[in-house]
């Protein structure tokens, strides 16, 4: 969908809106954790997010990809930024052909800055001169396809000392654009007087200011110099004596931006671009700050993020255990036809691709493992990893980055069921017809009511899943699919039959099914499970404590999902199978 036609529903509604900017990552680690940070950050209700390009297109190929996974796994509307700097015709046709078949509608136009290791800029023989010269090259070969973006300078360009022949450029530029986004700026007053005199010119398009939290004292000092950003003496005054606590400084960053934020607000700006810088925390606590929450429609569609690709756009349902892993998902399903739509139709249809590939595989460096999960060398230390990261007190596990939001209110139980050695890896509580608006589980178009079931899914050694099998059986309500590395299944489901494990009723529409638990899917995903704690294992030297009780657990354990289909019990019912 094109930027505006978001920014036109937005003001229709009479309220905020905002938009985030991320830059390419230097390293394949780095690249897995923002593809991550952007799922999360998926929760804030950006509009739209951008990736920048790089001077000459030297990330090119990398902007490319991040914006496609943007829009094919987070469900984010992508915009991808084009320079023209040292980029020959044939480079930005190709841009231009790659971001269309990704299903990207959206450019911002850009000149861009001289390539790295040369401190002028000069246009080559077979590019573009000016950020327009691009703006209306893709108009030529794309006629309205691409909603296109340009920058705007609040406080003039810093290469054009001519303040108003370059305000004269910028409002051409802006004439035959769609819409813009401006160069920072930390003197409100300034981009409050520059937007009426825009508009007193003729321009009509969305203008959105760039908003930069102050992250660090060095950073924010060397960007303000090289962009010639006015800085107000208040601001400095305020950083100076706090510059060598980097607390500090990023606290006093965000209630800046909140501040700034408000003042824009009450000269009746409603859209704001933060430039992020691939950091998430600061950009939460302003947009808290602002009380900007997005409506449940826009923030939480479905209980996944739906993707954005073209041939995913009808997509509804998919199966829960690519939960925390949903790039693995996309990956492996994109070589489907056609994928669900309402119902998860024939559980013999679908045929996952192998899990080769960085999308399976640990998101963090042999370095950081160590550091985040340090030695453990017994079940009992594994147990003990477990326990901490559902109470909160370890950031991730191979299986997942977070425990979801949802998912709270059984910290608890969880932390108790892996103290016991049920080492749990997914999981939900019941749900009896909460208002689709309900901050925790809410999700969908308002007016409807929302259910789940209570799942559990586990890792348990033979001899305790032979007694929890005598368990489960005793509970007519409870289905249950367990599997090994080798891949012996044991199951008390009699049907091929998908269950549904979340589902909504909204006005005018049938029920809509989104999650579901499904035996063939749980059979591919258990390669992946696995192959986990293979990857965590290889981490440590051959023969050591570590590698052998995490191989042992791997050859050994089963993997284990149960539900509780009597989704009116309370949200502790289901863990009473561990007691």
């Amino acid at each position: 969908m094109k930027i505006t036609k978001k920014i036109e529903k937005a003001l229709a509604d009479d309220r905020c809106f905002w938009s985030f900017e991320y830059f390419p990552p230097k390293t394949e680690t780095g690249v897995i954790n923002l593809f991550d940070r952007m799922e999360r950050m998926y929760a804030l209700g950006p509009e739209f997010v951008d990736v920048t390009w790089g001077a000459g297109g030297a990330q090119s190929e990398l902007t490319l990809q991040i914006c496609t996974t943007a829009q094919s796994v987070a469900g984010l509307e992508t915009c991808m930024h084009l320079t023209c700097t040292n980029m020959p015709r044939d480079k930005i046709d190709w841009a231009l052909k790659n971001a269309k078949e990704a299903g990207i509608q959206n450019i911002l136009a850009l000149r861009g800055d001289p390539p790295h290791g040369h401190s002028d800029w000069k246009a080559i023989d077979t590019g573009f001169a000016h950020a327009i010269d691009l703006v209306r090259y893709i108009r030529e070969q794309y006629g309205n396809f691409f909603c296109i973006g340009v920058a705007g300078y609040p406080e003039g360009h810093v290469e054009n000392p001519d303040a108003e022949a370059d305000f004269a450029h910028f409002v051409e530029k802006a004439k035959i654009a769609d819409y813009c986004v401006t160069q920072l700026f930390y003197d409100c007053e300034i981009y409050i007087n520059w937007l009426a005199k825009v508009r007193a010119a003729g321009v009509t398009i969305p203008i959105l200011p760039g908003i930069m939290p102050i992250q660090m004292y060095g950073g924010f000092k060397r960007m303000t110099a090289l962009s010639k950003t006015h800085v107000p003496p208040e601001i400095n005054a305020a950083l100076d004596p706090i510059k060598d606590n980097d607390t500090a400084v990023k606290q006093f960053g965000v209630q800046l931006a909140i501040d700034m934020c408000r003042k824009l607000q009450a000269a009746g700006v409603k859209g704001f671009h933060f430039y992020c810088m691939n950091l998430e925390k600061s950009v939460r606590l302003i947009l808290e700050g602002l009380q900007f929450v997005a409506p449940i429609e826009v923030a939480k569609p479905l209980p996944w993020n739906p993707s954005l690709a073209k041939n995913r756009e009808k997509e509804s349902v998919r199966p829960i255990f690519w939960r925390n892993r949903t790039r693995s998902y996309v990956l492996r399903t994109e070589s489907w036809d056609d994928f669900p739509n309402g119902r998860w139709g024939d559980s013999r249809s679908p045929a996952y691709g192998d899990i080769g590939g960085y999308a399976v595989s640990l998101k963090f460096t042999p370095e950081e493992v160590v550091k985040i999960w340090g030695t453990p060398e017994s079940e009992n230390d594994i147990r003990k990893l477990f326990s901490a990261f559902c109470s909160g007190n370890l950031p991730a596990l191979p299986w997942c980055d977070q425990l979801a939001p949802e998912s709270e209110p059984i910290k608890k139980h969880l932390t108790d069921a892996n103290m016991k050695g049920f080492l749990t890896i997914n999981s939900q509580p019941a749900v009896n017809g909460v208002e689709s608006t309900h901050q925790r589980f809410g999700w969908g178009p308002r007016n409807g009511f929302v259910y789940q079931k209570a799942y559990v899914e586990f890792f348990v050694a033979p001899d305790a899943l032979d007694k929890l099998i005598v368990k489960l059986s005793r509970n007519p309500f409870v289905t249950y699919y367990a599997v090994n590395k080798q891949g012996d299944l044991k199951t008390n489901v009699q049907s091929e039959g998908p269950n549904a494990v979340t589902w909504g009723v909204f006005p005018g529409q049938e029920i809509v099914q989104p999650t579901v638990v499904d035996g063939t899917s749980f059979m591919a995903w258990k390669d992946e499970a696995y192959e986990l704690w293979n990857q965590w294992a290889r981490v440590y030297p051959p023969n050591s404590k570590s590698t052998q009780v995490i191989q042992h657990i791997s050859d050994t354990w089963f993997l284990i999902n149960v539900v509780n289909n009597n989704y009116r019990l309370d949200e502790a019912a289901i863990f009473e199978i561990f007691n």
